[in-house]
């Protein structure tokens, strides 16, 4: 052994010390006080203003930037909107949380926004940073909606809507009754869940005219209570949800139209007798009401449109398995429209005129239409798809007036990866947003041919440049009946292929929702890549960006037929010669917690599983998801027999550690409490993390770390890893 002198002692132990920037741990992604920001928040967000200009929003600081020349013009100084929120009486400390988050709803001409703030309303001129109240009750209000003409502001107190006259502030109540069971205007639980937007429940839309709005009245007091507890105060809370799980009763709704005096006509019924869920509601250019309606299980989808009261149906929709819901028709200038269609297996889009028949095909092929953005004065259909590669998103343009379908079909992103694009008004020109496995999000300017234009380009943090990551390599799986499967392979930054190595396997495996994607990923792969482990997504081809079709195989028996595939996966792994098959870890969350069970219950492929928030029992989730995939209960007791894990827990023989949050809404706890029960009963060992206050998806800090501690703890003891 040779000793240092002692002068040298503390300049060596200081260099041994020094943190690698090049390497991620654990407590530098999830730590609640030692969590590196290694891809901040954009110090700009930008968006398209009606005149063609692009927004910037800097922490409040508002500006308006021709995209042909790149000058900026200052607009709003958020130090100025604070000033004039003080002057209304706000205190110091709200008017700069307010001022500082930027714009909240706009009016349709992009000259004001609103803002809401300790519950009121307040209306922002940025021109002149002159901010005006609209209400000073201080009462609950939410889901607020501008008229088209921006003259009204309609809302929801409670579960009623209500409209309020600008700039007088006039309010006038338009429904009435509403209540705990009974929903004017707001969506119940499963609805937004399901079929709109989680996160905005309202079920109002405004006529053309700013005349009326349609509106959906839901009826839940025949919908079964789930109740949630929160343990974690004394008393208990307790958080009550109407949430219909498979072949319960389901909330009855009606459709109405309301004037601006609170007068409301009810629609006729599309199919009299019948329960039909309302897919879409909205209004074309000439004022008429416009909806699609599905049946229950969703095997049909059809566009119907109002006149008066009575309906006529344009345009019906069927599948041998399940129709998903289809995006609203775009309205053209001469009363004809767009429509998506899955009916060749992939969605596509067609040209109909008013009354629903079809002028032709705009696109065709095996990909899918994604988005559409709109159509320009010269004929040319703008849309994002999958045309290059199923992995990735492109925008693409097409003519309206073709000959033939594909006519003058142009890609317009370069870059292999996904471009999620955002057109102005005028569809001229488009911001995109594009990533790569490597490469986190970054903004760019193009003009409607695709050619860039000059943009600020937003720095990464240098600790993020400073990381070694993982080496990503996509490549695509046979599987045993001829098919094909995506995956992607995050192997370490000094992958030997002579070595053996262990693997981690994430999973989701829902119907059209991959994991396999030409995007940035997360940073807790490539934390897992450093430490030696090769990292492994294989979608399901349900799960792929393949057609709609592509998904049909798992019709009422989830989990068999992506449980083969998944197999036939690692069967190809095992062919690559390096993976160690006796050290692969399976991780899932939602339905890929359910797939994490199903694997461990149904196979002995992989040693160790985390299991995260898992439907263990397709009857215990929401009726709209489960009965689409799997029909009723009572029409297919089979199939949901053969996806209940609680029924073969006997079966388990890795490790298992389960993951659940307390006040998970969506796949509720009792999902967990039922396996924990059935593994109990079979004398199987396991690991149970309970995450207190935690729903759905863990977003508090000390969940995150609660959870991804844990996960780790458990994968180097299963997986005999040395934390490197």
């Amino acid at each position: 052994m040779r000793f240092l002198p002692l002068l040298l002692l503390p300049a060596f132990l200081s260099a041994q010390s020094a943190p690698d920037s090049s390497r991620l741990t654990l407590e530098k992604l999830f730590h609640p006080q030692k969590k590196v920001n290694y891809l901040p928040t954009p110090s700009v967000q930008r968006s398209w203003l009606p005149s063609g200009l692009l927004l910037e929003n800097r922490k409040g600081d508002l500006s308006q930037m021709n995209p042909a020349t790149g000058h900026s013009d200052s607009w709003l100084k958020a130090a100025d909107l604070k000033t004039a929120l003080v002057t209304l009486g706000l205190s110091e400390a709200a008017a700069k949380t307010a001022s500082e988050r930027g714009p909240g709803l706009w009016n349709p001409a992009m000259d004001a926004f609103l803002q809401v703030i300790e519950s009121d309303f307040y209306l922002v001129t940025p021109k002149d940073a002159r901010v005006k109240r609209l209400t000073q009750d201080r009462a609950p209000k939410d889901m607020p909606a501008f008229s088209p003409d921006g003259l009204k502001l309609a809302y929801l107190r409670g579960n009623d809507l209500y409209v309020l006259e600008l700039p007088e502030g006039q309010e006038t109540r338009l429904t009435t009754g509403g209540s705990e069971t009974r929903f004017n205007g707001r969506m119940d639980w499963v609805y937004e869940e399901e079929l709109y937007e989680r996160g905005t429940p309202r079920a109002f839309w405004w006529s053309p005219d700013s005349t009326r709005l349609a509106y959906l009245s839901f009826d839940a007091s025949a919908v079964p209570r789930y109740t949630l507890i929160d343990d974690r105060t004394q008393p208990q809370k307790v958080v009550p949800i109407r949430y219909p799980k498979a072949g319960d009763p389901c909330s009855t709704v009606k459709l109405g139209v309301v004037d601006l005096k609170g007068d409301t006509t009810w629609m006729n019924a599309t199919h009299p007798g019948e329960e039909v869920l309302f897919a879409q509601v909205g209004w074309d250019r000439q004022g008429r009401l416009r909806i699609a309606v599905q049946d229950r299980i969703q095997t049909w989808m059809e566009l119907w449109r109002f006149e008066g009261a009575t309906p006529t149906r344009l345009i019906r929709e069927v599948s041998p398995t399940w129709q998903d819901k289809l995006p609203q028709p775009y309205d053209l200038p001469d009363g004809s429209f767009l429509w998506h269609t899955d009916r060749t297996g992939y969605r596509h889009l067609e040209h109909r005129d008013g009354e629903g028949r079809l002028l032709r095909t705009l696109t065709e092929g095996s990909w899918d239409v994604r988005s559409l953005h709109g159509v320009d004065r010269n004929g040319l259909v703008f849309f994002s798809g999958t045309q290059r590669n199923s992995l990735g998103l492109d925008a693409y343009s097409v003519s309206l007036e073709g000959s033939a379908p594909n006519a003058q079909l142009k890609r317009l992103t370069e870059q292999p990866g996904t471009h999620a694009v955002t057109f102005d008004s005028k569809l001229t020109h488009f911001l995109d947003r594009w990533s790569d496995p490597v490469t986190p999000t970054q903004q760019r300017l193009s003009n409607a041919d695709g050619k860039a234009l000059p943009l600020p380009v937003e720095p990464l943090p240098d600790a993020f440049k400073a990381l070694t990551l993982g080496r990503p390599k996509f490549q695509t799986v046979p599987t045993r009946d001829g098919a094909s499967l995506s995956s992607m392979l995050l192997l370490p930054p000094d992958f030997d292929p002579t070595k053996k190595y262990p693997v981690y396997q994430e999973i989701y495996g829902g119907p059209h929702a991959p994991t396999v994607r030409n995007a940035f990923s997360r940073l807790w792969w490539h934390f897992l890549a450093q430490q030696g482990v090769v990292v492994w997504l294989c979608d399901n081809r349900s799960a792929s960006n393949r057609g709609p079709a592509s998904a049909h195989g798992v019709y009422k028996r989830l989990g068999q037929q992506e449980l083969e595939d998944q197999l036939d996966g690692l069967a190809w792994l095992k062919t690559q010669g390096w993976a160690d098959m006796d050290r692969i870890a399976l991780e899932g969350w939602s339905y890929g917690g359910f797939m994490s069970a199903y694997a461990m219950t149904h196979s002995k492929a992989w040693k160790a599983a985390i299991v995260g928030a898992p439907v263990t029992d397709f009857r215990l989730y929401d009726a709209i998801y489960t009965e689409r995939y799997m029909a009723l209960p009572k029409d297919n007791p089979e199939g949901y027999d053969q996806t209940n894990v609680c029924k073969v827990a006997k079966n388990v023989e890795g490790a298992l550690l389960i993951l659940h949050g307390t006040l998970d809404d969506n796949v509720h706890p009792q999902n967990t409490i039922q396996f924990v029960d059935a593994l109990q009963k079979a004398n199987k060992d396991f690991e149970l993390v309970m995450l207190p206050g935690s729903t759905h998806s863990p977003r508090a800090p000390e969940h995150n770390w609660a959870r991804h501690s844990k996960m780790w703890a458990f994968l180097k003891r299963e997986l005999k890893l040395v934390e490197k």
